[in-house]
């Protein structure tokens, strides 16, 4: 395995040169950096990440953990978070818990192990007990585990207000809430507060109906939109939580002869790339999956320069009315 003594017999200069080379440090002319890069080249060497993070103090390495790395939210999220942390300097090692709690543990350990300069946790396991060990920079999504630790989200609960005004304002007159369970301690449940508020002030009936407490199950997501259907046949009005819950209804809806928006009105949430390429094209609130990113890891790296961080990130939200309204 060569070493940086052959980079530098090869590229005829010293130790500590190629070792400012590979770590970046100092003033570097480009004839220097192409002789050395030259030289990794040809020999094909490959720098010992965890010694130079050992050395560094830094990993230049971000841990992320999802609960499905697959649903189109957290999928969208995932690549701008590794978009922009890679634009700043880091890498991303992502972490897929599946809501598997056990799983989420082993991870979280890996990562601590691991020495990443700082984690994202966009998962949704009720057990937190493990996040408050942590040592490195740390962020949450959606969820706030305790006053120290940073979070973000958006305004979970005007975005419901905005479904349900815009329901109602077209006239729908029996309206339905379907989502993810409101029992978890997850920030998003106030799309379901929003949402009710509204229709209590304006003296609109509605029903909720969720998942268990696992979620993201595509299964499950098909059974509740058939038992929306029927047990409450005359609903003309449905706020989804999620933009692919909302393609569920629309694919039922479709099975049941209904016409949308003529029968049944929709609203997704999170206006991911699915909703403008589903027919008709989906009306959904727009959560700015691009700020969410880059937020999450300026708070990471903030954190790791010890500069003061805002606690609580809520940015705002905003109707975009497509063809199912």
């Amino acid at each position: 395995m060569p070493t940086i003594k052959d980079i530098a017999k090869i590229a005829g200069t010293s130790v500590t040169s190629v070792s400012r080379v590979l770590n970046n440090r100092g003033y570097l002319s480009e004839e220097l950096k192409s002789k050395v890069f030259q030289a990794m080249e040809e020999l094909n060497y490959q720098p010992n990440e965890v010694a130079r993070s050992l050395q560094k103090k830094q990993s230049q390495i971000i841990g992320l953990i999802v609960p499905d790395v697959a649903h189109p939210f957290f999928g969208e999220l995932t690549a701008a978070i590794e978009t922009y942390a890679f634009s700043q300097g880091y890498k991303l090692l992502v972490c897929n818990s599946k809501l598997d709690s056990a799983k989420e543990i082993e991870y979280l350990h890996m990562l601590r192990a691991s020495q990443v300069d700082g984690i994202i946790m966009g998962s949704h396991t009720m057990d937190v007990k493990e996040y408050l060990l942590v040592k490195q920079p740390l962020v949450t999504i959606d969820r706030k585990i305790s006053d120290d630790i940073p979070y973000i989200c958006s305004d979970n609960y005007l975005g419901g207000g905005l479904a349900a005004n815009e329901l109602v304002e077209k006239g729908c007159l029996r309206l339905a809430y379907i989502g993810g369970n409101t029992e978890l301690d997850l920030l998003a449940k106030k799309r379901y507060d929003g949402f009710r508020d509204v229709l209590a002030k304006k003296d609109v009936w509605h029903t909720c109906m969720q998942t268990n407490t696992n979620g993201f199950d595509l299964n499950e997501y098909k059974q509740l939109a058939e038992n929306l259907f029927s047990t409450y046949s005359e609903i003309d009005g449905v706020f989804a939580s999620s933009d692919l819950i909302a393609a569920f209804i629309l694919k039922e809806c479709h099975r049941l002869n209904k016409l949308v928006p003529n029968h049944v009105k929709i609203i997704g949430y999170d206006d991911v790339n699915m909703s403008s390429i589903v027919t008709p094209e989906l009306t959904t609130v727009r959560q700015p999956i691009s700020l969410l990113a880059q937020k999450s890891v300026e708070l990471i790296i903030d954190q790791v320069k010890e500069k003061e961080i805002s606690k609580e990130t809520i940015f705002p939200v905003s109707l975009v009315k497509r063809q199912t309204t």
